[in-house]
């Protein structure tokens, strides 16, 4: 299973984000993401996770998994772990609605306000979301596929180029004029 999370707009003290399914080279939304704000120098908690291309596991201790457990039950099998992530420890997918609940996570929700205006980025349905998402990467994982996560930082961070998608071509019988006849 591949996923992608697509980094949309950075702001002062969060990022907006979707995530999509992108295995077989196909994408499909899943939920919008939120996260703590990019920075060139690493802060505790308040920091997200480098870009790049990380393997997801299944982590089954600590508070979050312990929480989880009581709150979901069976249903819940351990936290959406991000591995080896340079200079970040303990870096799960979970619930919460701003930038207060992340701490470098990765926060879902099945809707999302702009973090323009809203410093704090906020995401609502974060349970639902989570609901949704949860058992396609738990289920993945426990069959023993591998489940990897790509962080794009497609949004404008100081300091880094703009990344600027390549238009698609467009096939040369729809740029023909359409042909009228007179009457």
């Amino acid at each position: 299973m591949d996923l992608e999370v697509l980094r949309i707009s950075s702001q002062e003290d969060s990022t907006n984000g979707i995530l999509f399914d992108v295995t077989d080279g196909k994408r499909k939304f899943l939920c919008y993401t939120l996260e703590d704000e990019y920075r060139a120098t690493k802060v505790m908690h308040e920091t997200r996770i480098p870009e790049g291309k990380y393997k997801l596991t299944l982590r089954t201790e600590g508070g979050f998994h312990s929480r989880y457990l009581k709150k979901y039950k069976d249903w819940h099998r351990g936290m959406i772990y991000v591995n080896n992530v340079p200079n970040f420890s303990f870096i799960l997918w979970h619930t919460g609605n701003d930038d207060s609940s992340t701490s470098g996570c990765l926060i879902l929700g099945s809707n999302q306000n702009e973090n323009i205006v809203k410093k704090d980025g906020w995401v609502g349905a974060s349970t639902t979301a989570y609901k949704k998402v949860y058992p396609l990467v738990r289920d993945a994982i426990l069959s023993g596929e591998s489940v990897t996560v790509n962080y794009i930082d497609y949004d404008y961070a100081e300091g880094k180029p703009v990344k600027i998608p390549k238009p698609k071509r467009i096939n040369k019988t729809m740029r023909k004029r359409p042909r009228f006849r007179r009457l």
